[in-house]
């Protein structure tokens, strides 16, 4: 009997062994295929500026007018701001021209003129370019190319290889100033043990949550950006909840992806209210009210307010929903609304706290069980 429970486990352990590989694999497969992609990309652009026939046709407007061409074309992550990244991205490590593959390599003409320098530059990564293209995303790159010092930059390719840093974390450290404190530490080592404690790992699992990946691969970003299958499901019925409320709410996205400067933010559910004349934005947290959550959701509040709103519409209202277990608070962020009358007039047209407070209770409950 122990025999075949030790064989039943080896069977298990085997299984897993075998999915959790083939998630690496399949992860890091996509991430060097979207680099190269997006390196071929800056290639080709930096070429045309150099050498195009018909460049001086388009002058300046030649990263709107390509944005637009390809935007139509279904190309997905090509607007203008992404294909000066693009360029400054190959511009940054042309060396990753020796990484790719022979399909890839027959796309480049030996005649090109960056393709000819590129074997004059001496790159300041102290990694050849295959080791960084096999442990870095585009994401990862994406932050180093944004910092000009060279060796500033090789600096946190090394660190971020050696502790195996999320782009999160990278942008945590770049931000806390790691290698400005490294500079004036006398124990190197030791604040590099120190920065490489408790710090988010790049998990294979969590690849295609960036969101370039799920952008090259065509998946929507409800699939893939859920926090968690409790929030995903009191999403859906929040979501139903509004909608039969008849308040005046039209759904319009799940999920919706914002950049702001260098950052994508989700917003998780967003109507347009048709008496109001606004947009509503919601936050739901599957956890007690925090200040962050407030300010998040201010921030996506302000955007839309500058981005999204068109003529005739009123300042966006931000709803933020927190629960945990079988308590509820409901915040309203107004984030600069001094229409009184339109205050007064969403206090009655919005669901009332206390129904809002119900429904998740009842849901959460519903849930636990």
């Amino acid at each position: 009997m122990n025999s075949k429970k030790s064989d039943f486990d080896q069977l298990v352990s085997s299984i897993r062994q075998v999915h959790e590989q083939s998630a690496r694999n399949a992860g890091k497969a996509v991430n060097i295929s979207l680099t190269l992609r997006n390196w071929l990309i800056g290639f080709y652009v930096r070429e045309y500026e150099l050498a195009g026939s018909d460049r001086a046709a388009y002058g300046k407007r030649l990263f709107s007018a390509l944005a637009e061409r390809l935007t139509s074309l279904g190309v997905s992550n090509c607007d203008r701001r992404q294909l000066y990244r693009y360029c400054d991205f190959f511009s940054t490590y042309p060396q990753i021209v020796g990484t790719l593959p022979p399909q890839f390599r027959n796309l480049l003409s030996p005649e090109a003129s960056t393709i000819q320098k590129v074997g004059t530059v001496s790159p300041q990564s102290p990694f050849p370019p295959e080791r960084l293209i096999n442990h870095l995303s585009y994401s990862h790159f994406e932050e180093l190319v944004a910092i000009d010092d060279p060796l500033k930059r090789a600096f946190y390719e090394i660190e971020c290889m050696r502790g195996n840093w999320s782009v999160r974390e990278l942008k945590r450290q770049i931000g806390s100033l790691y290698y400005e404190r490294s500079g004036l530490s006398g124990d190197k080592a030791k604040l590099a043990e120190l920065a490489n404690t408790e710090i988010e790992t790049a998990d294979p699992k969590m690849a295609i949550r960036d969101p370039y990946v799920f952008e090259f691969l065509g998946i929507k970003p409800r699939e893939v950006m859920s926090e968690s299958a409790l929030e995903d499901a009191l999403l859906d019925k929040l979501q139903e909840f509004l909608l039969e409320l008849g308040l005046g709410f039209c759904f319009e996205a799940r999920q919706k992806r914002i950049l702001i400067g260098k950052t994508y933010g989700f917003i998780d559910l967003v109507f347009y209210h048709r008496i109001l004349k606004c947009h509503v934005l919601i936050e739901l947290k599957v956890e007690s009210f925090t200040h962050e959550n407030l300010g998040q959701l201010n921030t996506y509040v302000s955007w839309y307010r500058k981005n999204a709103m068109a003529e005739g519409d009123n300042p966006p209202i931000g709803l933020l929903l927190c629960t945990q277990k079988d308590s509820a608070l409901v915040e309203y962020a107004l984030a600069g609304i001094d229409n009184h009358l339109f205050v007064s007039k969403y206090q009655l047209e919005l669901p009332k706290k206390e129904e809002i407070q119900k429904f998740l209770e009842e849901k959460v409950r519903e849930m636990e069980r």
